[in-house]
């Protein structure tokens, strides 16, 4: 299960010619706060020529994250899905968050239906609100490969690890 952390970064940027103080909102996937905020100083020590502060760092309640193709803004949606009780046999609402890069909010509305599964018989979109945040920053191991990130993760299995050691 991903953990993502929104850090709100403070620097100074220059515009026409003057340093005037902004404050952005970046997205990481870590596994602690302390992870997070050691991923913070490095990402932005790239990005930022000079000082910045990390001016909070809170956990992000996103049950997913879409990525697709397209699209240059995070948008924040709610969806709920009509659930049964199999024990009372009652319908349960239960509502998640989920965020999607997306153009505009028509495109975000397309996008959460295709990731979704294209059925809107299985869920109801609540809300489509527009976030601050700036970029996502996945989790990535030292190890670049695919297989060592999703061992990096979790625990690895039995498996998992003696078909590491062959390699």
């Amino acid at each position: 299960m991903q953990t993502f952390y929104e850090c709100r970064v403070k620097y100074a940027k220059e515009v026409d010619g003057q340093s005037k103080p902004i404050t952005e909102l970046y997205l990481f996937d870590a596994l602690t706060y302390t992870e997070a905020e050691a991923r913070v100083t490095e990402e932005m020590a790239s990005y930022i020529s000079g000082e910045f502060q990390i001016a909070s760092i809170r956990k992000a309640r996103y049950a997913e994250l879409f990525q697709p193709e397209g699209g240059d803004r995070w948008y924040k949606v709610k969806v709920s899905f009509l659930l049964v009780d199999e024990k009372s046999g009652k319908e349960k609402r239960v509502s998640q968050t989920i965020l999607i890069l997306a153009s505009d909010i028509k495109d975000a509305f397309d996008k959460t239906i295709e990731c979704m599964g294209g059925d809107t018989d299985d869920f109801e979109i609540n809300t489509i609100d527009e976030t601050k945040i700036m970029d996502f920053f996945p989790y990535f191991s030292k190890n670049d490969d695919v297989k060592d990130r999703e061992i990096g993760r979790r625990p690895a299995t039995e498996a998992e690890l003696s078909e590491a050691r062959k390699e």
